[in-house]
């Protein structure tokens, strides 16, 4: 076996552990406030989450046992300072790329009918008894979402194989997971395959370019607040415009795309900052 054959086999066996160890830290954490939520009930099961959240962030981000695992812990989770110039250019590529994922979701339901039932199917939060509360759940559900899948797909699962394989491989492979796992549920038509695998890319090219998993969180979660609350649960309305076959290239159309091309724009040249500032950083 030559040198290349054996550097071959050694990225393939990095990439191999780190997408097991990326699924498995991020999809268990994500999965315990469902359990949270049927069994205890709202507040109490946002006050147990939320109590959650803050150990596991201090765990996967290099806190407590094991020591010997501290720093690769630390580096997984991406950890570092951040100045003021980080924060703003962080914000504007959070709130851009939350933009532009639902931006792209008008798209696509202005080409298709929207399926409403099939985007409700699984999200139905009627048990839990006060508009309110249903809220705090929507929120505390995306935020559950965007720390345990970033901190798996674009920390754990990401970060091994860009110092291994370089980041177009990473980006690719934990993109695709990222897809994967999400097109098991009832809402994953055709259409949404682009749209989750294009967040994906977005997100890890966020991670790799800022040098932290703060920014994809808070992006991340940004996203899935409306996407809990409009989109799954449908308590802040149901998406009612009608396919332009049906209606023509309106007004709104024209809009849309314009405000899709916009916030895909802002984002990119946010992480294009966030990039330059990282490599001087």
């Amino acid at each position: 076996m030559n040198a290349h054959s054996q550097g071959v086999g050694t990225r393939a066996l990095v990439a191999v552990r780190a997408l097991i160890v990326g699924l498995l830290v991020g999809m268990i954490a994500a999965n315990v406030w469902p359990l949270l939520l049927l069994n205890l009930g709202m507040p109490v099961a946002a006050v147990a989450e939320l109590v959650f959240l803050g150990a596991y962030v201090w765990w996967v981000s290099g806190g407590g046992p094991p020591r010997s695992l501290k720093a690769v812990r630390a580096d997984n989770f991406r950890v570092r300072p951040l100045s003021a110039a980080q924060w703003t250019w962080g914000l504007i590529a959070a709130v851009s790329f939350a933009a532009t994922v639902h931006a792209a979701l008008v798209l696509l339901f202005r080409i298709v009918p929207f399926p409403a039932a099939a985007f409700h199917r699984g999200y139905d939060f009627s048990f839990i008894p006060s508009h309110p509360m249903q809220w705090l759940a929507c929120i505390v559900s995306a935020l559950s979402a965007g720390i345990c899948e970033e901190t798996g797909f674009r920390g754990y699962m990401q970060r091994p194989i860009e110092k291994s394989a370089g980041p177009v491989v990473a980006i690719a492979i934990s993109s695709l997971t990222f897809m994967l796992i999400h097109l098991t549920k009832d809402w994953a038509l055709i259409g949404m395959v682009p749209i989750v695998f294009g967040a994906g890319v977005l997100l890890g090219a966020l991670a790799r370019a800022a040098g932290t998993l703060v920014f994809g969180i808070l992006g991340h979660w940004f996203m899935d607040i409306g996407l809990f609350a409009y989109w799954w649960t449908q308590i802040a309305g149901t998406f009612s415009q009608r396919p332009i076959a049906e209606t023509g290239v309106d007004m709104a159309a024209c809009i849309e795309v314009l405000v899709f091309a916009i916030a895909l724009v802002v984002l990119l040249i946010a992480m294009g900052r966030l990039s330059k500032l990282n490599s001087t950083g």
